[in-house]
């Protein structure tokens, strides 16, 4: 079986992938353009760190189109190694790291220089998360005949949000900053 490291030896840089998206790039660039990382001190920290960052993910994703953007804007400012993962070319990868026994995506994980695994984020920040939930609990059921239709709109509410509403990637930008205190407090004590 394959380790972290070596899917993230395998793995293509984040800037590549985006590059060859053939699924929600414009989108993905739009977040990764006008994301501006707050001047936090975060930068300065994981610097000093030799982390790097594994995101299994996937082009059709509107999550992952929002989040990878987030997290390789912090990768660069802090020269931080970030690449990927497809979670369909190897499920043995997801697997190890299900969220609620499903194969969600974006799942970031944080390795040490070793590639030893720190630690994971993902799929989503709380505040998003509740969103989603939100719009999910307004569906009819699935066997309601309108279910298809109202599903697709619930993904391109989502979608349209996650591309203007700035204040959904601060929620994923501090979410995914207080996971890597937490690790960086815990590797210092």
């Amino acid at each position: 079986m394959k380790t972290e490291q070596q899917f993230f030896q395998e793995g293509k840089s984040i800037q590549t992938y985006m590059e060859e998206m053939s699924s929600l790039k414009e989108e993905s660039f739009i977040v990764y353009e006008k994301f501006h990382l707050p001047d936090d001190g975060l930068v300065e920290k994981l610097q000093t760190q030799n982390l790097h960052f594994l995101t299994i993910t996937e082009d059709w994703c509107g999550d992952a189109m929002m989040i990878n953007p987030v997290i390789r804007k912090l990768a660069e400012a802090a020269d931080i190694d970030f690449r990927v993962a497809l979670r369909d070319a190897d499920t043995s990868l997801i697997d190890r790291h299900l969220t609620n026994g499903g194969r969600a995506i974006p799942m970031i994980l944080i390795l040490n220089e070793q590639g030893e695994l720190l630690g994971k984020w993902g799929p989503r920040a709380p505040e998003v998360q509740k969103i989603v939930d939100d719009l999910r609990g307004a569906l009819p059921s699935k066997e309601d005949p309108s279910f298809p239709e109202k599903q697709k709109e619930v993904i391109a509410t989502l979608r349209e949000r996650y591309v203007t509403e700035e204040t959904l990637w601060t929620y994923v930008y501090e979410s995914f900053k207080e996971t890597l205190l937490n690790i960086l407090e815990k590797g210092n004590r």
